[in-house]
């Protein structure tokens, strides 16, 4: 951590997704960030999901860390309104900026880059490169099936019952910030 805030990793959809409440909770989350007075660690876009999340964050005055591979700014229209903006080379670079720079990971519903960045972390800590917790916010049940997965790997042989152990999943935005909470002590 860079500074002396409690820096939260948030992945997240760079699409809004086809629920109201995918949004509706990333701009809870946003605003829930700045009121425990924790800073936003994201991919900088100011699309989609991403970019609700930071928006709300900042409106509700939390810093935001914003990382961003120079082939996105564009695609992602980058934020460069942001507290701290960074832009790397490549997505490898900008995954561990983020990791690096956060305490915690979050992720909510998201597409498949989401899902890279959460198994990347997930994997790293089953490897016991890191003992950062790690939170899915499971919107209107978007991370069921995922968890099922997990589930299926173990149950299947292919994965340690620990694994499923490195996750907490939650349902709401108010679970999730007493989790987080609870991760500070």
């Amino acid at each position: 951590m860079s500074n002396a805030k409690f820096s939260v990793c948030v992945y997240c959809g760079a699409r809004d997704g086809g629920r109201p409440g995918y949004r509706k909770a990333a701009e809870a989350f946003g605003a829930a960030l700045a009121a425990e007075n924790w800073r936003l660690v994201y991919g900088a876009g100011d699309v989609g999901l991403m970019g609700t999340v930071a928006r709300s964050a900042q409106a509700a005055g939390a810093e935001t860390f914003g990382v961003i591979p120079e082939h996105l700014v564009k695609r992602e229209v980058g934020k460069r309104d942001l507290t701290r903006y960074v832009v790397t080379e490549n997505m490898h670079e900008r995954k561990k900026v983020m990791f690096m720079n956060s305490d915690a990971i979050v992720v909510l519903p998201g597409g498949a880059g989401s899902l890279d960045e959460f198994f990347e972390a997930l994997t790293w800590r089953q490897l016991g490169l890191h003992a950062k917790p790690i939170f899915l916010l499971n919107v209107d049940g978007y991370w069921s099936p995922l968890v099922s997965m997990l589930d299926h790997i173990v149950a299947e042989g292919f994965a340690d019952e620990s694994v499923t152990g490195f996750l907490c999943v939650v349902d709401t935005v108010d679970q999730l910030r007493r989790a987080l909470r609870d991760a500070l002590s």
